[in-house]
């Protein structure tokens, strides 16, 4: 019954176009109300101490050090780079833009403010050079999905404080899968423009390559700054973030000189503005996930899947499939915040590894950033591009479908996860 009550309440009020916080507190006070237990006070606190959380810190500063990298020229100076190395191949365009999306990636762990920056960057380019325009926005939407997954990342900082998970581990055995969704966009764009006349750019000459790298070097060493600072112990995940975000700062105002105080001050309202609708999400799932812990919701979704405890990768198969569901109507973070906490214990119960959940998990809501008709990223590239997004959506289907294939591989074999990640961390 508590179940029935948890889910009517929370799929009744999104389906009256109440917000997801909103509807997760309704949801919440209806499961208090139904256990007798309504208290203003707790719900309250629950609300305050949800928030309140020190590794929660690290969301905020990615996403200020995202801002600033994409105002600050560093995003630029990334494609650039990428132009320089791989620009004039067939389809150079297409690598070009997953290799300034990995290396994107590494810096700013939003999907959306990569795939903006590169869908106005980019996306004009590529169809200036011939290509298709739903092909070209399928491919940079796909690409932009890959920050979720290399670190640093705000939906592992959000699921390793939802789950009580180690979010260095995370960020660590987050690294190789994303590499390998970046290895499938580059065999799917391959094959797709394999048969395509377009004449590429010409190679950039040797010294022109060179002048790339050192215009780009100040963005590219971000990266190996929190990887080895994660790996050898110099900073947490919270020090990682605020980090990144004073080096972005330092380097768009001191060294490329395209910040000035003018420009800062919008952009650290427009941040603050995101993150707060994030964190004020974050504080009513723990409303929520209080809730599920008080009705005894998890032990009752354990007895429900207890055939498939013995079975951990038909488990496994089993809650990608849910979660592909739910992530075709919930953005990122309102999955995160709502199943995690009735996912772990069934996790746990049958003995999968919670870091190797936590990536395939991550995984499979990135790529539900692309999945119509919610997708926040394909409205983000439709939106940028002028594009309606049915365009767009014919043009990501290939693209998602091979990066569900590498998760699923994922599933099938937990080693290309966990053999990288333990040599990492």
């Amino acid at each position: 019954m508590t179940i029935t009550i948890f889910l009517g309440v929370l799929l009744a009020a999104m389906a009256l176009g109440v917000p997801i916080a909103f509807s997760l507190l309704l949801c919440g006070t209806a499961l208090m109300w139904h256990m007798d237990m309504f208290d203003a006070q707790i719900l309250a606190q629950n609300v305050i101490e949800g928030a309140n959380s020190f590794p929660l810190l690290a969301v905020p500063f990615f996403m200020l050090s995202g801002e600033i990298m994409n105002a600050g020229g560093l995003s630029l100076r990334i494609i650039n780079f990428a132009m320089a190395l791989v620009g004039h191949v067939r389809g150079g365009l297409g690598y070009v833009t997953i290799v300034a999306a990995v290396i994107m990636a590494s810096l700013s762990g939003s999907a959306i403010a990569d795939a903006a920056a590169l869908s106005a960057l980019l996306l004009p380019m590529m169809v200036a050079a011939g290509h298709d325009k739903a092909r070209s926005a399928g491919l940079i939407a796909s690409a932009g999905i890959i920050a979720p997954v290399i670190p640093p990342s705000i939906g592992f900082v959000v699921f390793g404080v939802m789950a009580n998970v180690s979010v260095s581990k995370l960020f660590m055995a987050g690294i190789f899968p994303g590499l390998m969704l970046a290895v499938a966009l580059w065999f799917t764009w391959w094959w797709l423009v394999r048969k395509e006349t377009l004449a590429p750019p010409p190679r950039k000459s040797l010294a022109e390559v060179i002048d790339a790298l050192r215009q780009a070097t100040w963005a590219l060493v971000l990266p190996f700054i929190i990887v080895f600072g994660l790996k050898f112990g110099v900073f947490t995940p919270t020090e990682a973030a605020v980090v990144a975000a004073v080096y972005a700062l330092f380097v768009s105002t001191i060294v490329y000189r395209e910040l000035d105080f003018r420009r800062l001050v919008p952009l650290f309202i427009s941040s603050a503005k995101t993150c707060a609708i994030v964190m004020f999400l974050v504080a009513a799932s723990m409303v929520a996930a209080w809730l599920i812990t008080v009705a005894n919701i998890p032990a009752q979704v354990v007895d429900l899947l207890r055939p498939m405890l013995e079975s951990p990768r038909l488990l496994m198969l089993a809650i990608m499939v849910l979660t592909m569901v739910v992530g075709t109507a919930l953005d990122m973070a309102p999955t995160i915040l709502l199943l995690t906490p009735v996912l772990m214990p069934v996790v746990k119960a049958a003995g999968i590894d919670p870091v190797y959940f936590g990536v395939l998990f991550i995984i499979n809501n990135a790529i539900g950033l692309i999945t119509p008709p919610v997708g926040t990223v394909l409205n983000t590239v439709a939106g940028v591009g002028k594009m309606r997004l049915d365009e767009v959506t014919r043009g990501v289907m290939p693209f998602m479908v091979a990066q569900f294939a590498i998760m699923f591989a994922m599933v099938a074999f937990p080693q290309l996860v966990m053999v990288p990640a333990r040599w990492f961390y």
